[in-house]
């Protein structure tokens, strides 16, 4: 079936960086977009970053441009995603995801920003 499994998450100061992967299994992940999501309390899941099959295609948020790399190595069926200069409005956690169709959400990674 398919999995997800996001991993990397953690406490980091304002302006600091941090790199959650993601691990998916049961599909044919090199023939496929991805995309991270990020979700907080009480508001809908926001996408924030997506790559194509062969990554030559990737978009952002406007609110994460200049600042989250997405990034995928299809031989190991990961999706990555680099986060710098990170600032407390980018507390949340970050979820995988297929770009299109959507599939069942793994059980995402904790990003907390704060000093």
């Amino acid at each position: 079936q398919v999995q997800f499994v996001e991993s990397g998450g953690g406490l980091v100061q304002p302006g600091g960086s941090l790199r959650v992967s993601c691990a998916a299994s049961g599909f044919a992940f090199s023939s496929l977009s991805m995309s991270w999501h990020r979700q907080t309390p009480g508001k809908e899941r926001e996408l924030v970053a997506s790559i194509s099959s062969t990554g030559g295609t990737i978009n952002y948020a406007d609110s994460v441009k200049g600042r989250f790399t997405i990034s995928r190595d299809n031989a190991k069926n990961t999706v990555y995603l680099q986060m710098t200069s990170l600032k407390p409005e980018d507390t949340a956690v970050y979820y995988c995801n297929t770009l299109r169709p959507r599939r069942a959400w793994g059980q995402g990674t904790q990003v907390t920003v704060s000093s």
